[in-house]
């Protein structure tokens, strides 16, 4: 019975439906750090001003660090809708997004164009 308590909150876990108690609710990334439960963003110190699909934007990519998300993956897990054959709002996001999160929006540290695929966030 234990085991499969332990699945079933694996699954809903990986589902993001479902999260344990002793499971941090803060990401954070040298000086950004994003309060899951409060929906919250700061970085050096100073809240951001997100709108909401940036702040699902930016959980996305922070929680797949290091990993490289398409633009179809990234319209699906924030917009939750496949593509209808253009991607731009996802780049459109992630250019508005930078602004707020990056020393320099035109030399991105943070959330890394991978020409021809997606984004991933770095640091």
């Amino acid at each position: 019975m234990v085991e499969l308590v332990a699945r079933v909150r694996a699954c809903l876990r990986r589902a993001g439906e479902f999260r344990a108690a002793d499971e941090p609710q803060v990401i954070s990334s040298g000086s950004l750090a994003v309060d899951l439960s409060k929906r919250e963003a700061v970085g050096d110190g100073t809240p951001l001003e997100l709108k909401p699909k940036e702040f699902d934007l930016l959980v996305a990519l922070m929680q797949n660090r290091g990993h490289t998300l398409t633009r179809e993956q990234l319209l699906l897990r924030v917009w939750k809708y496949e593509s209808l054959g253009s991607s731009r709002t996802v780049d459109v996001h992630i250019a508005r997004l930078r602004q707020k999160i990056e020393d320099d929006p035109d030399r991105p540290i943070r959330i890394v164009t991978i020409r021809g695929t997606g984004y991933r966030f770095d640091r």
